[in-house]
């Protein structure tokens, strides 16, 4: 069972629902353009799944015949609890670094581009993901977890960050110690400066409060949502690859090939002290902050409704029948998540 092809529905009709809510309320959380760029890249996301598992099926598949572990002898209820806990500290390591390195922050930079925040924040995803987030989850088949549980609690993993993405849920009492809640990732979208690069846990706030990461969120400090250097653009395609294309231009004006090395490997938002002023990135004053949401005609409103009408049903949501399970990848993917019925009845 493809758990996260099944929740999509439930996805969409929760979205409608928290829009419907808003407006009952009085405060809407959407505004049209944002709320599309989102989806749309959340559907472009689903094309890169094949990828990741490929890249990193061949390694995992690898470890498993090589290393010379055995997969757990436990019964599956252990093995269970102990994945989804182990998924969720490699899940807040790969996060945390995410955010702290530019070539990682430039795959995962789609998900905090919206300067707004609601439930379709939570589908805007990266499509480049997979080049290099499958490697901290191999000390899961290191240890010998099988990867029909691993495939699956990533999954169960991702649906729950779903609900988090909303503002207007409180604070939940006892459960801000334990879970990541919608008041602990309001603050993780946040941009404010005690805000930023905090609370990085999928489901636990335990790894942060161990790792000092945790912030909560502040009743005289509204969140101001997005990234300090605004995208200002709906492009998909810009959204994906801006920082990309930063740190291409970086490398390009540096003077030495010592900078041009660290530019790979620095801090986010780091630039060689050789490259000239006019090309130096600016940060956004907080204190004059106002949303990008630029007049857009009518039509073209229409047009990109259209866009998401016509691209939500063709989506690669999961595995297909037919002549798509030719591909390898695909029968890799098909054959992972035959086997998470195991885990998922036993």
């Amino acid at each position: 069972m493809d758990l996260i092809r099944v929740a999509v529905p439930f996805f969409l009709l929760a979205i409608a629902a928290e829009l419907l809510w808003g407006w009952w309320v009085g405060r809407n959380t959407y505004r049209l353009n944002d709320s599309f760029s989102s989806l749309m890249l959340g559907i472009l996301s689903q094309a890169q799944k094949f990828l990741r598992l490929g890249v990193g099926g061949v390694v995992y598949a690898w470890i498993g015949s090589s290393v010379g572990l055995d997969y757990w002898r436990v019964d599956a209820w252990t093995t269970w609890f102990v994945a989804f806990v182990l998924y969720d500290l490699c899940y807040y390591w790969l996060h945390r670094i995410s955010h702290e390195r530019q070539l990682l922050w430039a795959a995962h930079v789609a998900h905090h581009q919206s300067e707004e925040y609601n439930l379709s924040t939570a589908l805007r995803q990266t499509s480049t993901g997979f080049l290099f987030g499958w490697i901290f989850y191999i000390p899961l088949f290191v240890l010998g977890i099988p990867p029909e549980v691993v495939v699956s609690v990533g999954a169960v993993n991702l649906i729950y960050q779903f609900w988090v993405h909303t503002r207007h849920v409180p604070e939940l009492g006892w459960l801000e110690y334990v879970f990541i809640t919608p008041s602990n990732h309001r603050v993780h979208h946040a941009q404010n400066d005690c805000y930023v690069d905090k609370n990085y846990g999928g489901v636990f706030i335990v790894w942060d409060r161990l790792f000092g990461t945790y912030q909560p969120e502040l009743a005289d400090t509204p969140c101001i949502y997005g990234i300090r250097g605004p995208l200002l653009s709906w492009s998909p395609l810009r959204a994906l690859t801006h920082i990309y294309i930063d740190m291409l231009n970086d490398i390009r004006q540096a003077a030495s090939w010592g900078e041009r090395c660290q530019v790979l490997i620095a801090k986010t938002g780091w630039q060689p002290g050789s490259i000239p002023e006019a090309a130096r990135r600016q940060k956004n004053d907080l204190s004059q902050f106002h949303v990008y949401d630029p007049a857009v005609a009518s039509a073209r409103r229409v047009y990109g409704g259209l866009q998401i009408l016509g691209a939500t049903p063709v989506a690669p949501l999961g595995p297909a029948s037919g002549t798509e399970r030719d591909s390898g990848v695909v029968n890799f993917y098909t054959a992972i998540v035959d086997r998470s019925r195991y885990c998922l009845v036993a």
